[in-house]
Parts: C-alpha cells; sequence; structure tokens
C-alpha cells in the first residue's frame, strides 16, 4: 500500500460517546487504507479521535455537556433547539478550519448539521454515518409528524423553524425542509445491525446500507476478566450521560449483592458517589466507568439504558439485557430489544430489586432467549462491518480529475 494519502476526507461529530464512538474504527481504517481523514470535533474528545491516526479539527461547541445532562431540558424543543443553535455557531468556524484544504467527501454524524452545509459549499458528496435508526418509507406521516406537530403550531416551534429555513437559504439550501435536512440523506451508511431498525424492509437500500457493528478490539480501554468462583457476571450501566440514579443502584446492589455464584459490575458514572450505595457486598464491582465491550464479552447478563451502543454491543456478543431507558431513542431501542425476544424492559424509576432480580434469572434461564441471541450474531456477523463501510465510503469519493 501507497504510503501517500489518496483522498482527503472529512469527518463532522459532536462531543457525545453515542455518536462518536461509533465513527471511529471507520476512521481508523480509512486512514489504514491511506486517505488523510481530518475529524472535526470539540476538543473534549481531540485525544480519543488523534488515536485513529486522523487529524481532530477542534471547534468550540456551545452544546450540553456530559457533565450537565439536565441542561437539554424536558420539552421536545429543548431537545432540537441545541443543534440549531450550535450549527450557526460552528459554521464559521469549520468554513475558516477548511479554508484552503477543502475535502474531496463529506462525512458526518446525524447530528452535525454544519457539514451538509459546507458540503454544498465546497461542491463535494455528503454521506451520513447514523448510530441509530434511520427514517423508513412512511416515517413522516407515523412518526415524526404527529410528533412534531403540536410543536410547529407553537410560537416557540414557529420560530424555531423560521429561523433553521432562513439559515438554510442563507447556504444556499432554500427550500430544504430542516426535519429532511439530516433524516433523509443523499447517501446513509448505518452503523447499527438492521436487527434494531423498526420497519427495515421499508427502509430504502439504494439511500441506507446497514453495516453492523463497527467495534474493534477496543484493547485501548482495558481488558477485564471475569473473577475467580464467578459462575454468573452481570454488567449494569446506564451509558455515560444520563447516569445520576443512586436509588437505581441501589436497588440492583439488593437484587444482586448477595446472588449465589453471580458477580455483579456496576458502572456508577460521574454523578453518583460509592458512598451513596450504602454497604456494598464484594460480589459487586463499583466503578465509574468499565471497559464496556470487554466485560460483555464475558457476561452472562446486562442491564443496559439501550442506548444504540449498548444494545448493539449486547446483541453482538450474545448477552440478555434488562432495559431500563432514560432518554430519546433508548425507549424505541429497548422495545425493539423486548421484540426482538432477547430482552425484559423495566422502569428503572421504579424497578424493585425483586423485578430487576426476576428479569435477568429468567432471561438467563430461557432456552429460547439464548437461539435467538444466537440467530442475531450470526446475521450481524453477515452486515460486514468496519471493512464494508470503508468500502462504502470510497466508493462515493468523486475521481480524481486531470
Amino acid at each position: 500500500m501507497s504510503t501517500a494519502p489518496r483522498s482527503h476526507i472529512a469527518m463532522f461529530s459532536i462531543a457525545a460517546p453515542g455518536h462518536v464512538n461509533p465513527s471511529l474504527e471507520v476512521v481508523r481504517e480509512l486512514v489504514a487504507r491511506g486517505h488523510r481523514v481530518s475529524y472535526a470535533i470539540p476538543a473534549s474528545f481531540a485525544e480519543r479521535v488523534a488515536a485513529t491516526g486522523a487529524t481532530p479539527v477542534v471547534y468550540d461547541s456551545t452544546l450540553p455537556t456530559e457533565e450537565d445532562p439536565e441542561a437539554w431540558g424536558t420539552e421536545l424543543i429543548d431537545n432540537i433547539e441545541p443543534f440549531l443553535r450550535d450549527g450557526i455557531h460552528v459554521l464559521p468556524q469549520l468554513a475558516a478550519a477548511f479554508e484552503g484544504d477543502e475535502p474531496d467527501l463529506v462525512i458526518h454524524d446525524i447530528t452535525a448539521y454544519p457539514a451538509v452545509l459546507l458540503a454544498h459549499r465546497w461542491g463535494v458528496p455528503a454521506v451520513s454515518l447514523s448510530p441509530n435508526l434511520v427514517a423508513w418509507e412512511g416515517y413522516e406521516e407515523e412518526v415524526s409528524g404527529p410528533m412534531f406537530a403540536e410543536l410547529k403550531a407553537s410560537e416557540r416551534g414557529k420560530a424555531y423553524y423560521a429561523r433553521f429555513r432562513a439559515w438554510l437559504a442563507e447556504n444556499g439550501l432554500e427550500g430544504v425542509d430542516p426535519d429532511r435536512l439530516v433524516s433523509r440523506p443523499r447517501r446513509s451508511i448505518v452503523l447499527i445491525p438492521k436487527a434494531l431498525q423498526p420497519n427495515p424492509d421499508r427502509v430504502d437500500e439504494s439511500v441506507h446500507t446497514f453495516v453492523g457493528a463497527c467495534q474493534g478490539d477496543r484493547g485501548d480501554q482495558g481488558a477485564w476478566k471475569r473473577p475467580a468462583g464467578a459462575e454468573k457476571v452481570l454488567l449494569v450501566s446506564l451509558g455515560s450521560s444520563f447516569t445520576k440514579q443512586p436509588a437505581f443502584y441501589r436497588e440492583c446492589v439488593k437484587a444482586f449483592g448477595e446472588l449465589p455464584g453471580w458477580h455483579t459490575v456496576l458502572q456508577i458514572g460521574r454523578h453518583v458517589s460509592e458512598a451513596e450505595l450504602g454497604p456494598v457486598p464484594a460480589s459487586v464491582e463499583v466503578s465509574h466507568w468499565v471497559p464496556q465491550l470487554a466485560i460483555l464479552r464475558e457476561a452472562d447478563a446486562f442491564i443496559t439504558h439501550a442506548g444504540a451502543g449498548g444494545s448493539q454491543e449486547g446483541l453482538s456478543t450474545g448477552t440478555p439485557m434488562v432495559a431500563v431507558p432514560q432518554a430519546v431513542d433508548q425507549f424505541g431501542n429497548a422495545d425493539m430489544l423486548v421484540g426482538l425476544g432477547v430482552a425484559r424492559r423495566l422502569d428503572s424509576a421504579t424497578a424493585t430489586a425483586e423485578e430487576l432480580r426476576e428479569a435477568v434469572l429468567a432471561l438467563t434461564s430461557d432456552p429460547e432467549v439464548a437461539r435467538r441471541l444466537a440467530e442475531i450474531r450470526e446475521q450481524m456477523a453477515g452486515e460486514g462491518g468496519t471493512p464494508a463501510a470503508a468500502d462504502l465510503i470510497e466508493a462515493e469519493i468523486p475521481p480524481r480529475t486531470a
């Protein structure tokens, strides 16, 4: 392989693990194939990006961070306004950063609105890397239309859409529907298994290609081995954002701490202290952060918030799951997992130790759950993963002109 860069590819994302992590192995593969990859990202993720061999293009963001998840608010408009505000703030920074070094191709997370505008300005193709579900035929009528109807009728909603349309028009995208800017991309590579996609038979596969999990070995995150004497291993993790749940963690300790033969790994995140858990038996391993995939490769059960990343990691390792969704797409993912026959769903605010224990024991003793997990795992293995994603991205690079 030649060491000369073949093409300049620019990747755009936001400072959120669920949006950055799915892209990292794909970027690493593109770099290994000789491409020069610039990755636009806030400083908090620059080191993680640099480890792939890509060049971080650091920008200043206004989005709420992992340290303050409550800043996202509670209303639908609270959840979507920050992305527009941030896009308007970030666009001039990125335009200046790439001036004179424009890429041959743009790849971007679904939240990276400036990427689509910049690709249009530069006259290069844009490819969406979706870390979660994509729109199917009928999605607007069945889901987004009813969901956004009340918001669009409100004064705040009307102001939001007016500002969005004006911003698009200012950047040469007059007449583009803001709701379809990201949900209806020209080309999309979907970084989740097809098993987690609602209505997969109604997805336009000329636009969206499912490549499944692009996980890598995650060796840089550390290893984990089942302790001697642990007959069964349970991982409890609510991800990295909505983790301020001390009461729920106490129920988990109560449910599994004295369960014979079980070893529990309890990730409590940055918002809870170990002291808030009360007495913790030796069979419960408490950490603020854990190498999740390494543990799942050893685990017998997984209590998860059902984020897209955790859900597919559970499926790829064949681990039965108890889903306790916290926000946004996690509720839909939880229902998908239940529908696949590999999970139970509980409410973390009300789940008792008895309910948690019963759910885990029922899932891990059911041969039909094990059969379904094995079947899904085999399907995922055939979706191609990282090499397939890189192949598809390379196919979108415009041919060089003489």
